[in-house]
């Protein structure tokens, strides 16, 4: 046995563990009575203590150090390359403070739903303030005198930083902003109406599901206030929602996700309960479930096929037709929540968050003062004021999961979602004749070989560069957008 057969033996272990204490997230969310939350947060934080202290483990040190990366295949020098990088910042953070976060953190989930259904910011404000102070210490030390936000990213979207980010959104907003404006001075096109039965909405979630290529052999499908997707390899979870007169935050909350759990699903078995065993990347995650949602998902041709299984599922949909309904999914209008947001708006609502919890971190912004703050910048953005906490700032659940720096990824996804769909079109010879038909083998086989099956083996946006044969960039997302919506909107 080589010091590498060792590591990755320990490796597997560590994986496996990790994949437990990501189950016990999963059930919180979906199963677990409400009155377990206290212990829960002490399972998940006793299981936190023995992730850090085996991902800090000095025989983990020993073995890093005596292993020649060079001697190694592409592989092998691929999981030495994110092992390396995550005890360096895992070494940083004491145990006792990864432990802390995760019993706050987990007990934070509770208090956040409650306080979102009572419109209380006041009363979470504790909670989140000190969840903010511990992910600032444990950003103070992997920064290690570097800035704290960017570790806060780096976190999840390696070898970006705040800076990098602020200049692609400065380089997105005056494009969405000015379409955004263009479009709302247009009649709004028709809405979708009736009573969905949220039985019916879970098995036409599940046919949309399979379409999209989720494995139900490998996963499942159940509900949650927040849709998420959780695991990897042979259990890979999503979760939906559903609204009795909104039936497209079923819909595609489930395709979202399933672009998540496919991405999971689709990496070579042979990384399993590895490093590389997952997706390499927030942002790359995120671009996953977009493409799927809403490049593919919110197509004129997919439009048509789904229109006619709705009709099926609901009977009269209150549009006239498949190009009436296709317009009501893509319709453009004033709204609060980031989830239910249209194409042209959404990145409006990662930018906000971004800045504010970009000011969090650097001690700009006091979590007392969020709420005001929040609601000034919406209404500066967007407007029209905030009419609610559970329509601002309580909308999302990452805070309260401590997940500062996830939010400007989603934003990424979407850049990345804009190359691959224009690689994709050339690579995938009748796309919308597919889609037409129902059929996203196509598209879905395309992600898979070109990027999915990769998992961790290349860094973020070279494994984006790699499927799309070009750099990243904002540019074909704009050039998406506006496409899309002059003509949709006739502009």
């Amino acid at each position: 046995m080589t010091a590498y057969d060792d590591l990755m033996g320990f490796q597997r272990q560590t994986e496996a563990l990790s994949q437990v204490a990501g189950r016990l997230g999963w059930d919180q969310e979906t199963m677990m009575p409400k009155g377990a939350a206290e212990q829960r947060g002490e399972e998940i934080g006793a299981m936190e203590e023995v992730l850090h202290a085996r991902r800090t483990a000095p025989e983990l040190g020993d073995w890093l150090a005596a292993i020649d990366d060079t001697a190694l295949d592409e592989v092998g020098r691929a999981q030495m390359r994110l092992i390396r990088r995550d005890y360096a910042r895992r070494v940083r953070v004491p145990g006792k403070l990864a432990a802390r976060i995760a019993r706050v953190t987990s007990v934070a989930y509770g208090k956040w739903a409650d306080a979102r259904a009572n419109e209380d910011f006041a009363g979470f404000a504790p909670v989140l303030a000190e969840i903010v102070a511990l992910r600032r210490e444990e950003g103070a030390h992997i920064a290690d005198g570097g800035d704290v936000y960017d570790a806060m990213l780096d976190g999840y979207e390696p070898g970006a930083t705040g800076a990098q980010i602020a200049e692609m959104f400065d380089a997105l907003r005056p494009g969405l902003v000015a379409l955004r404006s263009a479009v709302l001075d247009r009649r709004e096109p028709s809405q979708v109406r009736g009573h969905f039965d949220h039985g019916a909405q879970m098995i036409l979630a599940r046919k949309v599901a399979e379409v999209f290529g989720y494995d139900f052999h490998r996963g499942r499908i159940d509900k949650a206030v927040h849709p998420f997707s959780s695991g990897s390899g042979a259990d890979v979870r999503i979760t939906t929602r559903t609204a009795a007169e909104d039936p497209f935050n079923c819909i595609y909350s489930t395709i979202h996700e399933v672009g998540h759990a496919t991405y999971e699903q689709g990496i070579d078995p042979a990384y399993g309960l590895s490093p590389l065993g997952q997706g390499v990347s927030l942002g790359v995650h995120e671009s996953q479930s977009r493409i799927y949602e809403n490049q593919l998902g919110r197509s004129r041709a997919f439009c048509h096929w789904l229109y006619g299984q709705m009709r099926d599922a609901f009977g009269d949909l209150g549009v006239r037709n498949e190009e009436a309904f296709y317009k009501a999914v893509n319709r453009v209008h004033r709204g609060y929540i980031r989830t239910e947001a249209d194409e042209v708006q959404y990145n409006l609502h990662i930018m906000l968050r971004f800045d504010l919890e970009r000011d969090m971190a650097a001690g700009k912004l006091e979590v007392a003062d969020l709420e005001e703050a929040w609601n000034a910048r919406f209404a500066q953005d967007f407007g029209y004021p905030v009419d609610k906490p559970s329509n601002g700032v309580l909308q999302d659940v990452h805070w309260a999961a401590g997940l500062m720096g996830y939010f400007p990824t989603y934003a990424l996804g979407n850049v990345y979602a804009g190359c691959l769909y224009r690689a994709m079109l050339d690579g995938v010879p009748g796309l919308d004749d597919q889609l037409a038909m129902g059929d996203l083998s196509g598209a879905t086989g395309w992600l898979r070989d070109n990027l999915q099956q990769h998992g961790g083996l290349y860094a973020p946006r070279e494994v984006v560069e790699r499927a799309c044969g070009f750099a990243p960039s904002e540019v074909p997302l704009l050039g998406y957008l506006e496409y899309k919506f002059a003509d949709l909107y006739g502009l």
